[in-house]
């Protein structure tokens, strides 16, 4: 953290403003508190000026992932010995919009899961909250086994046509991405994954389920293709100490969806899109 940079709700949105954001927008956000400087408020101050800029008719949204509730023999970081597996498929509490917390996400996102008036999608693994005129609308669909492709509140944003903020993150964090990796899926098969759930009876169960499971290898490649390609739209600026970039997710999204079929296919050596290895 730069603690020589004093950050306000007031400062912060000034620089919010200055990068592009505006009223009405739906602003889907990856951020580091910490990259911001010293904030008057923490992340309360800064969800306050997003909101502040975004205005009555404006939406922010943030990941809110739970990546603990997931089948286990795929835990890597750390991994657990495998005579768990068992026990934590039958124990793991069934995931819960309001009581679930986000993991591995930041300050930002949990403040915004928490704050008055949030709603949050319903994918035990993958889901999203947002505040704001649409958030509802944005999050109501979200499918189990398409949590970041078409059926996934990551469509509705782009139907919408929402923007990317990356506030002193790189691409690689870039949730909107996955859409992209969703459109190609000969690229990246589905896999066998688990999640504890509530069930249509309410009841608590270990659910098997199959969706793609894309890494993020390509992404901050991708990234800075599309601002070499697409400087017009590409707004980089600070916010803080920070640097900010702000993305038409649209664009940036068809633009990288173009991107990993031509990557693919080149490095194939034969023109034919290759079979991408999940992680």
């Amino acid at each position: 953290m730069n603690d020589e940079t004093l950050c306000t709700r007031t400062s912060l949105g000034t620089d919010l403003r200055a990068l592009g954001v505006q009223p009405g927008m739906t602003v889907i956000m990856h951020a580091s508190l910490r990259s911001l400087g010293w904030v008057c408020g923490g992340a309360v101050a800064v969800v306050q000026a997003l909101l502040d800029v975004l205005g009555p008719t404006g939406t922010l949204v943030v990941p809110t992932q739970t990546g603990e509730n997931s089948e286990p023999s795929a835990w890597q970081h750390p991994p657990v010995p495998a005579a768990w597996w068992p026990q934590i498929r039958a124990e793991m509490p069934a995931f819960d919009p309001l009581l679930t917390p986000s993991t591995g996400m930041g300050a930002l996102p949990e403040m915004v899961r928490t704050w008055p008036g949030a709603v949050r999608s319903q994918h035990p693994h993958v889901s999203f909250a947002a505040i704001g005129h649409d958030a509802a609308a944005l999050l109501a669909t979200h499918q189990l086994e398409d949590g970041l492709g078409e059926g996934s509140p990551l469509r509705a944003i782009y139907d919408a046509a929402g923007w990317v903020l990356l506030l002193g993150v790189g691409y690689d964090v870039n949730t909107s991405l996955h859409l992209a990796q969703c459109r190609v899926p000969d690229l990246y098969p589905r896999e066998t994954m688990g999640a504890a759930l509530l069930n249509t009876a309410g009841e608590r169960v270990w659910q098997i389920y199959h969706d793609i499971d894309g890494d993020t290898d390509d992404f901050a490649a991708i990234g800075a293709a599309f601002e070499q390609a697409h400087a017009d739209i590409a707004h980089i600026g600070p916010i803080g100490a920070a640097t900010a970039r702000l993305l038409p997710q649209r664009d940036l999204i068809d633009f990288a969806t173009d991107w990993l079929r031509t990557a693919f296919a080149a490095r194939s050596g034969n023109g034919t899109p290759q079979t991408h290895p999940a992680s």
